[in-house]
């Protein structure tokens, strides 16, 4: 059986389940609610936390806050990830855009030694990447294992 069977077959087998489904939609809700207050306070120019720039991450982030246009656009890709996971039929893409966001959260945080998101930051990436398995389905495609179906006329 090839790759793409198996996990089309696997894939199957989770989306049938009542519980997975609302632990996908849970998982939804949390993540668009950890974007949306830190998204707002970025798009209104505020800092986003009282660090003192004697810690690594808060110098981090004084000098983010500091590069004009970039930083509320940050909190715009937060905003409109967390409003594209909480529509159902534009929460796939919520996931795609919220994934390099985390991702990025996760290793700044591990790298400075933020101890404020040592939990919660790789939780919330391995909350984004249950989404993203979740809706492989719609994602499957963009894998070198799937070829998209030939229409025939």
């Amino acid at each position: 059986m090839s790759l793409a069977a198996t996990l089309d077959r696997i894939h199957a087998k989770a989306k049938a389940k009542k519980g997975l489904r609302y632990f996908a939609i849970f998982n939804r809700v949390a993540l668009a609610a950890g974007f949306l207050p830190s998204g707002f306070v970025k798009i209104m120019g505020e800092r986003f936390t009282d660090l003192s720039n004697n810690h690594p991450m808060g110098h981090y982030l004084e000098a983010l806050s500091r590069t004009g246009y970039y930083y509320p656009f940050i909190g715009v890709l937060q905003v409109l990830a967390a409003l594209l996971l909480l529509i159902p039929r534009t929460a796939t893409l919520g996931a795609v855009i919220y994934f390099p966001i985390i991702l990025n959260i996760c290793i700044l945080s591990l790298a400075v030694r933020f101890e404020g998101s040592w939990v919660s930051a790789p939780l919330m990436v391995l909350a984004n990447l249950y989404l993203l398995c979740w809706d492989y389905d719609k994602l499957r495609y963009i894998f070198p294992w799937n070829k998209m179906p030939v229409p025939s006329n």
